[in-house]
């Protein structure tokens, strides 16, 4: 009974939780409000901004204003309207770091931008945060959170319902919780950089930014990283080979998009 209640519950989610992502059709599910995810994300973001210091380099943010603008100009067509962009570059030298929050909150810290040459591969940094705002993952993250929490309550009511020993339960719902993350919410935040980096890399085209420096600009991120990386099996993002990669492949759908970029986007 309750597994059979779980999976109506699942199916239903399912039904009325889901979106097509743009540019690669991906189905994703979103069981949350965008417009109170925006509004969650503005006050938190404004937090950051109080805690953290915020860089007056003229220069830096200059950089980060002008490729920021043309990015998402190019993306505004894909968002519905409670997005309400802000870049910002924070302060802290040992960061090669950027971030995106729902309702097209970005920012990027000195410490990346003290290895960023140029501006196209500025392009492929901010490209790749604003896709991530795009395609809804910070909603399609908390949706399978939720789930997650969903189906460890249901295990856990199901385990006390059963015969199984204390011990016997604890370790089911342990098994449960390291399954759910190695087996579901790692593979998707992987399968969300990999979107973000194909759909950034479109959006850096589109803006007339040479998606060839996103290859570069990863090539020279693998070689900055210290210390061995982890398994791709337990980390939260692809191996920089593998997204190295797929962003040659994705190259020659790109560079002509790019090249007829150049001469119309201002």
């Amino acid at each position: 009974m309750l597994v059979r209640f779980v999976v109506i519950l699942s199916t239903l989610f399912f039904l009325f939780g889901c979106t097509t992502v743009p540019h690669t059709g991906r189905t994703a599910l979103h069981l949350l409000s965008n417009e109170e995810l925006a509004q969650s994300a503005s006050i938190s973001f404004s937090t950051l901004k109080r805690e953290h210091v915020v860089s007056q380099d003229p220069l830096l943010n200059a950089q980060v204003q002008r490729v920021g603008r043309r990015i998402a100009k190019v993306a505004e067509p894909d968002m519905p309207g409670f997005v309400d962009w802000e870049f910002v570059v924070f302060e802290d030298d040992e960061q090669l770091n950027a971030f995106a929050m729902a309702g097209g909150k970005v920012a990027v810290y000195t410490g990346l931008l003290n290895i960023i040459e140029t501006d196209d591969e500025l392009a492929a940094v901010i490209g790749h945060e604003v896709a991530h705002v795009v395609a809804g993952h910070s909603n399609e993250r908390a949706s399978q959170q939720l789930l997650a929490a969903g189906g460890a309550a249901a295990l856990q009511i199901g385990t006390r319902m059963s015969d199984l020993s204390r011990t016997e339960r604890s370790l089911l719902l342990a098994a449960y919780g390291a399954g759910s993350s190695v087996g579901v919410l790692l593979p998707f935040s992987r399968t969300h950089e990999l979107e973000a980096d194909q759909i950034g890399l479109l959006y850096a085209a589109r803006a007339g930014y040479n998606p060839l420096a996103s290859v570069h600009f990863w090539e020279r991120m693998s070689a900055n990283k210290s210390g061995a990386a982890p398994s791709e099996l337990l980390s939260t993002h692809p191996a920089d080979s593998r997204r190295i990669n797929k962003i040659k492949v994705q190259l020659p759908e790109v560079m002509p998009i790019y090249r007829k970029a150049q001469s119309t986007v201002k």
